[in-house]
C-alpha cells in the first residue's frame, strides 16, 4: 500500500529562483543611483578645485566599489543564499557580528533610507505641484506604502516594476546627458579641467570621497537576493560587477556633462547641479524635467530597497537568528509577508517622525564597518576553508579586498575623527541590538530551518 502524498498546504514553500543577470543589474543600478549624482558634485566641487581632481575622485570612488563588488562576488558565489552581506558575515565571524549588522538594517540603516527616499519624493513633488509639507509626508509615505504592497505580490510583480524604472531612469539619464553635451563647450570643460588644486592637502580628497561612496551607496543590497537567481553562482558576480561598472561610467559622464555647461566656479556650492546646468543650457522652466528624472530615480531605488531588505531578515529566522514568523513565506507569492510589512510599516513611522534624517546620518556610517568586515571576510575564509568550492574568485587578490578594507577603515576613521558624537551615537544605535541578540541566542535553532539555509546556500 503506497503511502498517501502530502497535502499542497504540508509542501515547504520556498524562495522561486527566478532572477537573472538583467534582473541582478537592474537591481543594482536601481537602487545605487538615487538622488546622489543630481545633488553631490556641488559639494565635492567646493573640495577640488579642477576637473581632473574631481574625475580622478569619482574614477576612485567607482574602482573602490569595483573592489568591494568583486569581493562580495566570491561570497556570493561560496553562499549563494538568500541573505547576501548578514550570511557572509556570520560565515566569517559568527552570529554576533551578523545578528548586529542586520539589527542595524532593520531598525535604521535599509528602513532609514528607504525613509529617506520617500522624503526625497515627496520633496522634489512638490517642485512639480505645490504640496504642503503634511502634503510632502502623505505622498512620501504614500509611495513607500504602494511599493511595499507591490513586493507583497511577490518577487515577478517587484522585479518587473524594478526593470521598467530603472531602463526609464537609463534612458533619462542618457538623454538628460546628451542634452547637456549638445548645449556644452569644449572650452568650458578645458578651462575647467587646469584650475589650479592643492594636491598636497589630502583633506578635500578625504571629504569629496566621502561624498563619491555615499553615492555608491547600494551596489551590494543584490546580493541579499542571491537565494532567487537561477543560476546564482554565475549570476550574483555578473550582477555585482557589471552593475557597479554601470554605474561609475554613468557618473563620469554626467560629470563631465555638468562640467561642459558651467564650469568649476559655477558648480560650486550649489545643491543641485543637475538643476543649475539645466537652468544654464536651457532655461528655468526646463527644471521639471529634471524633477521628473529625479523622482523616476527615486521611485527605482526605493524599490530596489524595499526588496532586498526582507531577504536578510528572512534569512535571520531561517537561522535561528531572528523571529521564527519573518522565515515564513505567502504560500502564493512566495514573499516573506512580514518582513516586508514590518519594513514598510516602520518606514513610514520614520517618515511621520520627521527626525530620522538625523539618526540615519549617525547609522549609515556605521554600515561600512560592516562592509568593511565583509569584504575582509573573503580573506578570512580563503585561510580557513581554503578547499571550499568558490566557483567565483576574485581577480587581484589579495590587492583587490585589501584597497576595499582599507577604504572603509579611512572613513570610518575620518568620521570619528570628524564627528566624534556623530560616529559614537551611530555606534551606540547599533550596539542596542546587544540585548535582542542575547535573546536569540539562547534559543534553539529550528533544524529543519537550518536545512533549508543550507540548500538555499548550495543553490540545491
Amino acid at each position: 500500500m503506497s503511502r498517501a502524498k502530502p497535502s499542497e498546504r504540508e509542501q515547504p514553500v520556498t524562495l522561486v529562483r527566478a532572477l537573472t543577470v538583467r534582473d541582478g543589474l537592474m537591481i543594482v543600478i536601481g537602487s545605487v543611483i538615487g538622488s546622489g549624482i543630481f545633488l553631490v558634485p556641488g559639494l565635492i566641487a567646493m573640495q577640488l578645485g579642477s576637473l581632473r581632481a574631481v574625475l580622478g575622485v569619482w574614477v576612485c570612488g567607482a574602482v573602490l566599489s569595483v573592489c568591494g563588488a568583486l569581493s562580495l562576488a566570491e561570497m556570493g558565489s561560496m553562499f549563494p543564499g538568500a541573505g547576501g552581506l548578514y550570511i557572509y558575515l556570520r560565515r566569517a565571524y559568527g552570529r554576533g557580528v551578523a545578528f548586529l549588522y542586520g539589527w542595524g538594517l532593520l531598525t535604521m540603516i535599509q528602513t532609514g533610507s528607504i525613509a529617506t527616499l520617500g522624503a526625497g519624493f515627496g520633496l522634489y513633488l512638490s517642485r512639480i505641484t505645490t504640496l504642503s509639507a503634511g502634503q510632502q509626508k502623505a505622498a512620501a509615505a504614500g509611495v513607500v506604502l504602494l511599493l511595499t504592497a507591490l513586493n507583497l505580490l511577490g518577487l515577478s510583480a517587484a522585479k518587473r516594476f524594478q526593470n521598467v524604472s530603472t531602463a526609464a531612469k537609463i534612458g533619462g539619464l542618457i538623454l538628460f546627458g546628451a542634452l547637456l553635451f549638445w548645449r556644452g563647450h569644449a572650452a568650458t570643460l578645458a578651462s575647467s579641467w587646469h584650475v589650479a588644486t592643492n594636491w598636497a592637502n589630502l583633506l578635500p580628497f578625504g571629504v569629496a570621497m566621502i561624498a563619491v561612496l555615499w553615492a555608491f551607496e547600494g551596489w551590494h543590497v543584490v546580493s541579499f537576493t542571491a537565494g532567487e537567481f537561477k543560476d546564482p553562482a554565475r549570476d550574483l558576480p555578473a550582477s555585482l560587477i557589471g552593475g557597479t561598472v554601470v554605474v561609475g561610467a554613468i557618473y563620469i559622464l554626467l560629470n563631465l556633462a555638468y562640467y561642459g555647461v558651467l564650469g568649476s566656479m559655477q558648480i560650486r556650492g550649489t545643491d543641485s547641479a543637475a538643476a543649475s546646468a539645466t537652468v544654464a543650457a536651457f532655461g528655468s522652466g526646463a527644471t521639471r524635467f529634471v524633477s521628473v528624472l529625479i523622482l523616476v530615480s527615486i521611485l527605482g531605488a526605493t524599490n530596489g530597497m524595499i526588496l532586498t531588505g526582507p531577504r536578510v531578515y528572512y534569512a535571520m529566522a531561517r537561522e535561528g537568528d531572528f523571529l521564527p514568523a519573518f522565515g515564513k513565506l505567502d504560500r502564493v507569492f512566495h514573499a516573506p509577508s512580514l518582513a516586508i510589512v514590518v519594513q514598510g510599516v516602520w518606514a513610514v513611522a520614520l517618515i511621520q517622525m520627521g527626525t530620522f534624517q538625523q539618526l540615519l546620518t549617525h547609522v549609515v556610517f556605521t554600515a561600512w564597518i560592516f562592509y568593511g568586515l565583509a569584504v575582509g571576510g573573503v580573506m578570512i575564509l580563503r585561510r580557513r576553508f581554503p578547499d571550499l568550492a568558490r566557483p567565483f574568485r576574485t581577480p587581484g587578490y589579495p590587492v583587490t579586498p585589501v584597497l576595499f578594507v582599507l577604504a572603509a577603515g579611512a572613513l570610518v576613521l575620518s568620521t570619528f575623527a570628524s564627528q566624534p558624537s556623530n560616529a559614537l551615537a551611530g555606534v551606540g544605535l547599533i550596539l542596542l541590538g546587544i540585548p535582542a541578540y542575547f535573546v536569540f541566542a539562547f534559543r534553539q535553532q529550528p533544524k529543519v530551518q537550518l536545512g533549508a539555509v543550507r540548500e538555499e546556500e548550495t543553490g540545491k
